[in-house]
């Protein structure tokens, strides 16, 4: 199998997402794609009326999210990034700056949240999707390989997989009946994602699909950064990228 490159979309190989919902009796998991570049943003926490967590806040997410929110008398205390691309980052400033709530992001990507163009094959200063400036919220904190980031009542686990980005993360969530994870466009349902980007690296990408999502239990619920949600036991038994690292 070949290492995906550019086929349009900025993260991913395959189809456009669904809207997905899911629920069980500890975490209450809601997410919903952006119309621009179909990037799922994901909403989490331990049931309706609770504190939340926004992962992914994506391009023209923000009257959606305020729907989900007020939806479910949802309380946001801080915004996850799986990586610095900006079709998951382009609202975390006035998701953030609304809410006074940190963002959460690997140091190797954080130069991309004011610097959008260091991470894509377009000149700086090249509008995207209407905007010229981009800035860091007011309080930005460092995610760390191995570490526990504890929000909102759930116990995020970091684990650094780069290759589709220098500073891609997949969020685990544990202390919750079922396992979870958020691999932004690490992996996808039946792909990865693209690696031919500034900073990406096939060999990085390999290393990361062999040791941080064929090392998950095989119940795991998989929430991507595109695309519908799935389990890691379907990918491992259908997904070729990784039948190819068996």
């Amino acid at each position: 199998m070949e290492a995906p490159g550019g086929r349009g979309a900025l993260g991913r190989l395959g189809r456009p997402p669904p809207s997905d919902r899911l629920e069980c009796p500890t975490v209450f998991v809601t997410g919903f794609p952006s119309d621009a570049t179909a990037t799922n943003c994901w909403v989490v926490a331990t049931g309706a009326g609770e504190q939340c967590v926004v992962i992914d806040p994506g391009i023209g997410v923000g009257k959606r999210l305020d729907e989900v929110i007020a939806e479910n008398a949802l309380h946001p205390v801080a915004v996850l990034l799986t990586h610095g691309h900006f079709d998951h980052t382009f609202s975390v400033f006035p998701v953030c700056q609304a809410r006074d709530v940190p963002a959460f992001i690997h140091p190797a990507d954080r130069g991309q949240l004011a610097d959008p163009w260091s991470g894509i094959p377009l000149p700086p200063g090249t509008p995207l999707f209407g905007s010229l400036t981009f800035a860091e919220p007011d309080d930005v904190r460092e995610l760390h390989d191995g570490e526990k980031v504890s929000l909102a009542g759930l116990d995020f686990s970091v684990r650094h997989a780069p290759g589709h980005s220098p500073g891609s993360v997949v969020f685990g969530l544990t202390g919750a009946d079922d396992a979870f994870a958020f691999s932004g466009d690490v992996l996808f349902a039946g792909s990865i994602g693209r690696v031919d980007l500034a900073g990406g690296s096939w060999e990085q990408m390999e290393r990361s699909l062999r040791e941080v999502i064929l090392t998950m239990d095989d119940t795991t619920l998989v929430h991507p950064g595109h695309g519908p949600t799935t389990t890691i036991a379907r990918e491992r038994a259908t997904n070729p990228f990784l039948l190819d690292l068996a």
